[in-house]
């Protein structure tokens, strides 16, 4: 039996596909090889990694049913001119937009629709609008939103006359023969040795990055290897393609539930000075776990190119392409859904403390190995109580996981007995030795709960009277880049404000989450987000990470600037 075919132009070729049912993103990662649309939410379209231009217009194609698109134009970031990418890539470089660089093709090709419509440089307005569409966790928007001003504004690009290598990740100038000004004296390569302190994993800086190229997983596998995904049942569904093994494991859609989230644990008894209840946390990193591996092999890392805040350190994805690959004597692409890492990815262990005003207490949190060890180090003075609670899995290496709780505690009781003044800023030092100061700032009215309102920014963003303005101070040894350091400490604080504010988990009692899709996370979005002022402090000692204290003082200052409410997410958004 012959399947109709169904005809449409892909990056300027006339391609036929069968008409199965598939998505256009299904076409395009597994039929046409085009990876620079990635897939970190399909088929939720809540992510936009896999954003393509059809027609012109950007479009979600994890969503997309190709039968749709017959006679009609896709362009997809390996479609577009070169001259254009490399102006892109330029921008996302020079403004530290790109980290891990995993949705960075998807915004870049939403920015494309912008720029083609005429939407300014200096319209950040239209730009946060537009990026509702998408999930950055690494940077916390603000780069992102100064990328589009950069890439749309020809006067940061010189030297059309460049002529550089574009296979080399590290190079100091863009692939399309462009540069940025500002670029031109830096050393990507000591910038992506500070992304990997940053990071805790090895990560590069440069073009390829931004663009998507930086050799996930998901992308490198051979064409012809079988896919696994879990079955439901603690096994692993095969298929020749992703769409074939999705359907022989039934995989469930994503959804959102209706039900709150709430902290699970209830507070320890006590006459207390501080309290304070976290509840469940998804990491939510863009990438969902993958890896692949040939009979006999080593199998590829989850971490290509980011350390997903910890959140991959115990994934099963690398060991379970080797057993299949060996087993099935063909090489296998091991991948979890969005659906999957939500139910299988370690948190953060919730807690619920009590504090006295002397800094004693007692911390009650899910049992993780190693927590204990973690808050003791910062409160020596707190009693830490483990307790078994139904729910997904935890871990230490989350995040600051363990000792970011324990130095809000601190500072929670420092603020309440007068140690810290209102207007002084939360000092955090990691166990790195990083040092960073966080401060929230009311414009335009005085002085705030967090201190005096100032006119100064670094950022080039206008202030308005009750505009919110987080900002930070770190001190991580030498900087290296100034840029990629700037870069990972907004997203620091742009993840503590989430924490403190609006994310968390629906969890019922036997453990079960129901909380599945990217926005159901409770990620603030970029028009969320505040303004975040970064100082880098010049230092000439070993480089060290300055982001983990970044994202523990912003996460004391947030909650100090609301009166720390007792229970977390608080509901009360920083941005007016």
């Amino acid at each position: 039996m012959t399947v109709p075919g169904i005809a449409l132009v892909v990056d300027g070729v006339e391609v036929v596909v069968p008409d199965e049912g598939a998505s256009l993103l299904d076409v395009l990662r597994d039929r046409l090889g085009v990876t620079s649309a990635k897939d970190g939410c399909s088929p939720q379209g809540q992510c936009g990694c896999c954003t393509v231009l059809v027609d012109g217009a950007p479009r979600v194609a994890c969503v997309t049913p190709v039968r749709r698109l017959a006679g009609r134009a896709v362009t997809t970031l390996d479609g577009l001119d070169s001259e254009v990418v490399g102006s892109w890539a330029d921008a996302f470089v020079a403004t530290g937009a790109s980290q891990c660089g995993f949705c960075t093709p998807g915004i870049i090709m939403r920015f494309e629709g912008l720029r083609a419509k005429g939407v300014a440089a200096d319209d950040r307005a239209a730009v946060e609008r537009a990026l509702q569409a998408h999930l950055c966790r690494c940077t916390g928007w603000r780069t992102i939103v100064e990328a589009y001003a950069a890439a749309v504004d020809p006067a940061d690009l010189v030297d059309p006359e460049a002529v550089v290598d574009p296979a080399d990740p590290e190079a100091v100038v863009e692939i399309s023969g462009r540069r940025s000004a500002d670029r031109e004296e830096r050393d990507l390569a000591a910038a992506g040795r500070r992304a990997t302190i940053e990071g805790h994993a090895a990560q590069h800086v440069g073009a390829e990055t931004a663009l998507g190229r930086a050799g996930f997983a998901a992308d490198t596998a051979p064409t012809d290897a079988l896919v696994a995904v879990p079955d439901g049942s603690g096994g692993w569904a095969i298929g020749e393609t992703l769409a074939a093994a999705r359907l022989a494991a039934g995989k469930v859609q994503g959804r959102r539930t209706t039900v709150e989230a709430v902290p699970p644990l209830p507070l320890p008894v006590g006459d207390w000075a501080v309290t304070l209840r976290t509840s469940w946390v998804e990491p939510a990193y863009l990438e969902t776990d993958a890896s692949w591996c040939v009979p006999g092999g080593e199998p590829a890392s989850p971490l290509a190119n980011g350390g997903a805040f910890g959140g991959k350190v115990d994934s099963p994805v690398a060991a379970v392409a080797r057993e299949l690959a060996d087993q099935h004597g063909r090489a296998v692409r091991v991948l979890l859904s969005r659906e999957d890492a939500v139910v299988l990815g370690a948190k953060r262990p919730p807690i619920a403390a009590g504090l006295r005003a002397d800094g004693t207490g007692i911390v009650r949190v899910a049992r993780t190995a190693g927590i204990a060890d973690r808050i003791g180090d910062v409160a020596p003075g707190l009693d830490v109580e483990e307790v078994d609670l139904a729910g997904p899995p935890t871990s230490i290496s989350a995040r600051a996981a363990g000792w970011a709780e324990a130095e809000v505690l601190r500072a929670a009781v420092a603020s309440s007995n007068g140690t810290i003044g209102p207007d002084e800023p939360i000092r955090v030092e990691g166990p790195d030795g990083g040092v960073a100061h966080a401060t929230i700032e009311q414009m335009g009215g005085g002085h705030s709960a967090d201190g005096p309102a100032r006119e100064d920014r670094t950022d080039g963003q206008d202030r308005t009277d009750g505009q919110v303005v987080v900002r930070v101070r770190v001190a991580c040894g030498d900087p290296l880049d100034e840029v990629v350091m700037r870069s990972y400490a907004i997203g620091a604080a742009h993840m503590a404000i989430g924490w403190v504010t609006s994310e968390g988990l629906a969890v019922d009692a036997d453990g079960l989450v129901h909380d599945l899709t990217i926005r159901s996370f409770g990620v603030p979005r970029a028009i969320d987000t505040p303004a975040i002022e970064v100082e880098v402090e010049p230092g000439s000692g070993p480089p060290v990470n300055g982001s983990d204290a970044v994202f523990a003082a912003v996460a004391a200052a947030v909650w100090r600037h609301q009166g720390f409410p007792p229970d977390w997410p608080t509901g009360i958004p920083l941005r007016p």
